[in-house]
């Protein structure tokens, strides 16, 4: 018998970066779309109905108002990623480049015990689905130049200045409401991050 494919919802949300595009199922967020991505692109093909009101889109919307207001530094949200076996733990590892730090893909590869993979994780992540959420534009070029982007150049600069500039205005934050499970308190930089336990062990964010 043919398993059901799970309903899902959407809405739209402004944001300093354009309106965003949010997708869930009843299992966790799928899908934060930037402005003009299509759904086959980030590899959702089954109609979502407009549901605003669904728990797991508000609480999405509203982690990113205080992502955006300088007040949340980790998202606690339940995912429910659709994709390849290498393409979940590239997702996933994703989410444990702290707020304000950057990595290289061939870093990041690494800390995945790959690392003569840094040109598929690139692939990987500019597939990914959940853009800010998990933070893929905290990836750079070896060189330090932005590389490839979702949703633009411009956008990854501006994201990666609007975390540089909260850490500046609160270079000691404590944790708490707001602030998810991490603090800027456990924020490292590049050349000590690759350093850490693999990612996949490390994951604090809950996947579905």
């Amino acid at each position: 018998m043919m398993q059901a494919k799970p309903m899902l919802h959407s809405t739209t949300h402004p944001t300093p970066v354009g309106e965003l595009t949010l997708i869930a199922s009843d299992q966790g967020l799928r899908a934060i779309l930037w402005p003009r991505r299509s759904l086959a692109r980030a590899g959702i093909h089954a109609r979502a109905n407009r549901n605003p009101d669904h728990p797991i889109l508000r609480r999405t919307a509203s982690q990113l108002d205080e992502y955006f207001a300088g007040t949340r530094t980790a998202f606690d949200i339940p995912l429910d990623l659709q994709g390849t076996r290498f393409q979940l733990a590239a997702w996933r590892s994703l989410a444990d480049i702290p707020f304000g730090a950057t990595t290289s893909y061939g870093r990041q590869a690494a800390a995945l015990g790959i690392p003569t993979a840094a040109r598929a994780l690139g692939a990987a992540n500019g597939a990914h689905p959940v853009c800010i959420v998990l933070p893929c534009h905290r990836v750079i070029g070896a060189d330090g130049s932005l590389t490839g982007f979702g949703g633009g150049l411009p956008m990854k600069q501006w994201l990666l200045d609007h975390e540089a500039r909260v850490l500046t205005e609160s270079p000691s934050p404590l944790a708490g409401e707001g602030r998810g499970e991490g603090s800027a308190s456990s924020i490292v930089s590049t050349a000590e991050w690759q350093h850490q336990q693999p990612l996949q062990t490390r994951l604090s964010m809950p996947v579905a």
